[in-house]
Order: structure tokens, then C-alpha cells, then sequence
């Protein structure tokens, strides 16, 4: 019996977070039930504190045989979910392949999105969500020569790689598809520049897994036109 049918899972997560991303592509991908709790992270509701003091979705809660697990943070997550579920493995099978899935983990969430997301999600995103104004041109700029710098860093990945950390798809594609996604969402990924990543996004855009996170809308904050699009 898989671990997975005796367990109810609820993911706390906002449906524009490339972290909360992850973890529902992950669950989709294992094809693991859960209900939906959509958070408004930055009120600060007390009860979603109590289950992460830190603020941040997203956060897994799971109950087995009456016991309730409670686990924060996306790596934590992810990793949870691969020891309890392993199959389809998410990490690789061989470890050079899990090495260099985890190290592409620690370049989205950190580089990616400090460089990338620090800009562009900043100004578009997050500005409109606690009303701080118009976006920074000068901002936007910055976060999009990065965006174009990463994306042609994928692009050299995929010149020799059938996904970005080798022979299997990995979590590291489901970060960089999390990520980008969302900036997808604004319309500001030059995909016609980076026909390697394009067509990389293409194939994870069309897995089942993926079709909850095309479907996301959040009020006032309308998706570009090609957005759920799959063949963009």
C-alpha cells in the first residue's frame, strides 16, 4: 500500500509563490491528493503563524493514523515528500544527478530569485498586493537583463542534458518551471530569444501536473494573454 493513501494532506500556499509552486508540482507530479488553503501571506493571519512563525508559504500539513505533521519551508517540503513518497523519483536515481538537482534548487530559490524575482515580482507583483505604488522602471530593467542572463544559462544546461540536471526530469525543473512560471504569468519571459528553454517550458507546461497552476487567477492581477497557452 502506498504510504500516500493514508495520509490527508493540506498545503497553505499563494498561488503566485514559485515556492508554493514547487511543492504542488511535486505532489501533482506523485499524483498525492490535497485540499487547497490559499493564504494572503502578507496580512500576516494569526493562524497561519501559528503553523510557520516565519510568515512564508508554503506549508504541508499532514495527518496519519490521527497524527498531525506540520512541515514549513519548500526544500524541507520537498524533501519530506520524496522520502515518504519515492516514486516517481524526483531527485534522480544516481548521485551526481541528485547532487546536481539540489544544487540547481539552491540557484532558483536563491539566485534566481534574488536576482530575477527581487525585481520583477517585487515591482509587479508585490507593490500591487500591498499597495505601494508604481512599478520602478529602472527596477523592471535590471530584473529583466537578469531574467535573460539565467535564461541563457538554461539554455547552455539544455545543449547537452535532456533536462536541466541530466537524464530525468528533477525537481530542479519543477523550480525553474515554478519560478519562471509566475514571471510567465506577467508576460515578461522572452521566450522568442531562447528556443532550447522554450521548448524545455513546453513539455513540463503540458504534463498534467502542471494544468493546476495554469488554471491560477488572483483578483487584480490578470495574467498575460499566452499565458495558459500551450502551444505559445
Amino acid at each position: 500500500m502506498r504510504v500516500g493513501m493514508s495520509v490527508e494532506r493540506t498545503l497553505h500556499h499563494f498561488p503566485l509563490d514559485p515556492a508554493s509552486r514547487q511543492v504542488r508540482l511535486a505532489l501533482g507530479e506523485k499524483r498525492l491528493p490535497f485540499v487547497e488553503v490559499q493564504v494572503r501571506y502578507w496580512e500576516g493571519p494569526e493562524e497561519f503563524l501559528k503553523l510557520n512563525p516565519s510568515g512564508v508559504p508554503p506549508v504541508l500539513v499532514e495527518t496519519k493514523h490521527q497524527r498531525t505533521t506540520v512541515i514549513a519551508e519548500t526544500r524541507a517540503i520537498l524533501e519530506h515528500i520524496e522520502e515518504q513518497e519515492p516514486e516517481p523519483a524526483l531527485l534522480g536515481r544516481e548521485p551526481g544527478e541528485r547532487a546536481e538537482a539540489r544544487r540547481l534548487l539552491q540557484w532558483f530559490d536563491r539566485k534566481f530569485d534574488n536576482e530575477v524575482n527581487g525585481f520583477l515580482l517585487h515591482e509587479k507583483m508585490e507593490k500591487r498586493l500591498l499597495r505601494m505604488g508604481a512599478p520602478d522602471l529602472a527596477a523592471l530593467r535590471q530584473g529583466r537583463e537578469a531574467l535573460r542572463a539565467h535564461l541563457g544559462y538554461i539554455d547552455g544546461l539544455l545543449q547537452t542534458r535532456d533536462w536541466l540536471a541530466g537524464r530525468r526530469m528533477s525537481l530542479a525543473d519543477f523550480a525553474a518551471a515554478a519560478h519562471l512560471s509566475v514571471i510567465d504569468y506577467f508576460g515578461d519571459v522572452p521566450w522568442k530569444d531562447f528556443s532550447t528553454a522554450k521548448t524545455w517550458y513546453m513539455k513540463l507546461k503540458s504534463r498534467p501536473a502542471f494544468r493546476p497552476i495554469l488554471a491560477d487567477r488572483w483578483p487584480g492581477l490578470a495574467p498575460a494573454a499566452h499565458y495558459d497557452d500551450l502551444d505559445f
